[in-house]
């Protein structure tokens, strides 16, 4: 019985500078607001996007956050990529997933305090779907960006 391997194409990182400068990109341009620090808000966000072969930004669509307060600073630090992607030979659009973790953690974290706010932002939250598929076969899944910020100066 004859056994077959298909090898893998290896496709460069679709960020300007590799993985490594996508995320110290996002860790320099990603701002989250007072409203997120005051109600302690943590959760998910998954954007599709597609970049054209210019590299910029095209067809931003949220396809989930856990809380609608968590979506304006990652647009804000989505929309400062522009000219920054760059897609797969001879393509003139291509389609990406991004999904981005947004976490409290502060020197209080452990604080009676901090646990009510963090416990009462799970309660209220009001997560966003996308009612449509992602057709994955056609996009690719960046790596998860996390942000940890902390109600500290």
């Amino acid at each position: 019985m004859a056994t077959h391997a298909v090898a893998q194409q290896q496709l460069a990182f679709p960020f300007q500078g590799g993985k490594t400068a996508m995320t110290q990109f996002f860790r320099d341009s990603l701002k989250v607001s007072q409203g997120i620090i005051l109600s302690k808000a943590n959760g998910l966000v998954i954007f599709k996007f597609s970049a054209d072969d210019q590299g910029s930004l095209k067809n931003l669509v949220i396809y989930y956050a856990d809380d609608a307060i968590l979506v304006q600073p990652v647009i804000d630090a989505m929309k400062k990529t522009n000219h920054k992607w760059i897609i797969p030979d001879k393509e003139k659009l291509h389609d990406f997933v991004i999904p981005f973790q947004i976490r409290f953690h502060g020197k209080g974290a452990d604080s009676k305090d901090d646990q009510a706010a963090l416990y009462n932002f799970y309660l209220k939250h009001k997560p966003i779907t996308g009612t449509d598929q992602i057709p994955l076969n056609l996009a690719t899944l960046l790596p998860a960006v996390t942000l940890v910020y902390s109600n500290e100066p």
